[in-house]
C-alpha cells in the first residue's frame, strides 16, 4: 500500500502526538488534514465504540467563523433552514446550498452570540464560498478560520468520562446544545453532538497549548472505563444513516435528494441564495433519493467508488458507502436510488468489486 508523504500542507493537530502514541493505523485526507480512520481494525474499533468510550481527533472539522452586525443575515443566506428561532447556545444541522440548490456542505452551525457564529464544516472549501458571498453582497462581517480544533468524546460511557474532567454540570447539556466549561483556566465550548449514534460530546479547543493536556486528562480519567483513541467508524455511521459529504452527496445533489428536506424551510428561509431553485424542487419532488440498502453478503471491500445498483440490466442508482455489519450479519449501505425503485422491500443487485450481490431497499437505517 502506498504511503502519504507528510508536508506542511497536511496540517498536524493539537492531538496528533496522542493519536500517534495510540497506534493509529490509517488516515484519510480531510480539509487538508489527516483524519484517523482505524486504530486496531475497523471491526474492533466498531465494537469498542458501542460498548465503552473513545476520544476522536476531529480537528479536520474546521470552523468558519462569521462575526459582525450582518453575521446572522450571512449565515441565513447560506442555508434553506430557517434560523430565525435559533438562540445562542444552540447547534443546528444546516444544509448549505448554492444558487442551483446543490449541496455545498452539511455542517453543524453553533450560534455563539447574535453577532458570532461557528460553522463546523465537512470536507469542502466552504470558507471561500462564505467569503465570496460576504464580499459580493458587501455585508458588514468578518469571515475567517479560527484556531479551533474539535475533540469528540463518543460512546455509551461518554457522560461519565466528561463529568470526571469537567464536572457533573456537563451531563445537563441537551442534544444539539452547548455550554462553556473551564479546563485548566481555558474556557471551552462543549456541545452534545458527534458523528456517531452512540452519544457523546464535541469539545471545541481553541489554540494548541491545551490540546495534549486535555487529551491526557481524559485518557487518565477514563482508564477504568476502557477509554481508547478512536475515530469515525464506517460501519457504525452507515448503520446510523450518517451521510458523508463528498461520498454520499455532492453539489450535484439537492437536500431533498439527500433525505434532508426536513431541514429545508424554503417558504420562510427568506434570503437563502438557493431558495428559488429549492422551491421548484420541493414542488416537483426529487426523482432520486438516499435510501438504506441491505446487501446479502458476509464480506465487503472498501467502497472507494460508486457501485451501480441494478434492476435487471437497468441501472437505477448507486451505492455510495458500504460495509459489512457484524451486529446485523449483513452488508449495510447508503445508496442514491431512482424513485421508480426506492420503495421498501424493492429487490435489486449491486455491482461490487466482489461481483453482483443481491440487495434490498430498506425503509429506515439500522440504528
Amino acid at each position: 500500500m502506498a504511503l502519504i508523504s507528510p508536508s506542511r500542507r497536511l496540517r498536524r493537530t493539537p492531538f496528533s502526538d496522542g493519536v500517534e502514541a495510540a497506534g493509529v493505523k490509517a488516515y484519510t485526507v480531510y480539509n487538508r488534514m489527516l483524519l484517523p480512520t482505524m486504530f486496531r481494525t475497523v471491526e474492533e474499533d466498531y465494537a469498542h465504540l458501542k460498548s465503552a468510550v473513545q476520544l476522536w481527533d476531529v480537528s479536520v472539522e474546521r470552523q468558519v467563523e462569521v462575526r459582525g452586525p450582518d453575521a446572522g443575515r450571512l449565515v441565513q443566506m447560506l442555508t434553506p433552514r430557517d434560523l430565525r428561532g435559533m438562540l445562542p447556545g444552540q447547534c443546528y444541522y444546516m444544509p448549505v446550498v448554492d444558487e442551483t440548490g446543490g449541496m455545498l456542505n452539511d455542517p453543524v452551525v453553533l450560534k455563539l452570540a447574535e453577532d458570532r457564529w461557528w460553522i463546523s464544516i465537512a470536507d469542502s472549501d466552504l470558507l471561500f464560498w462564505v467569503k465570496g458571498v460576504a464580499q459580493g453582497y458587501r455585508l458588514d462581517v468578518l469571515v475567517d478560520e479560527p484556531d479551533v480544533s474539535p475533540l469528540a468524546v463518543q460512546g455509551p460511557k461518554a457522560d461519565e468520562l466528561m463529568a470526571r474532567v469537567f464536572g457533573d454540570a456537563v451531563r445537563d447539556i441537551r442534544f444539539f446544545r452547548f455550554g462553556w466549561f473551564d479546563f485548566q483556566g481555558h474556557d471551552m465550548v462543549i456541545a452534545r453532538s458527534g458523528y456517531s449514534k452512540q452519544g457523546g460530546f464535541e469539545i471545541y479547543v481553541e489554540g494548541w497549548d491545551v490540546g495534549m493536556p486535555l487529551w491526557n486528562a481524559l485518557m487518565e480519567a477514563g482508564r477504568d472505563l476502557d477509554v481508547q483513541a478512536g475515530c469515525p467508524n464506517a460501519i457504525e455511521r452507515i448503520e446510523g444513516g450518517l451521510l458523508s459529504y463528498g461520498n454520499d452527496m455532492t453539489d450535484d445533489n439537492t437536500p431533498h435528494e439527500c433525505g434532508l428536506g426536513r431541514f429545508c424551510n424554503t417558504a420562510t428561509a427568506v434570503g437563502c441564495i438557493g431558495r428559488d431553485a429549492l422551491l421548484r424542487v420541493a414542488k416537483e419532488g426529487p426523482v432520486q433519493q438516499i435510501r438504506a440498502i441491505a446487501i446479502d453478503t458476509k464480506a465487503l471491500p472498501s467502497c472507494d467508488r460508486a457501485w451501480p445498483l441494478m434492476a435487471g440490466k437497468k441501472r437505477v442508482g448507486q451505492v455510495t458507502s458500504a460495509a459489512y455489519s457484524p451486529d446485523y450479519s449483513e452488508g449495510v449501505a447508503i445508496g442514491m436510488v431512482r424513485m421508480t425503485h426506492w420503495d421498501e422491500g424493492t429487490q435489486l443487485h449491486v455491482q461490487s468489486p466482489s461481483g453482483l450481490l443481491p440487495a434490498e431497499v430498506r425503509e429506515s437505517f439500522w440504528i
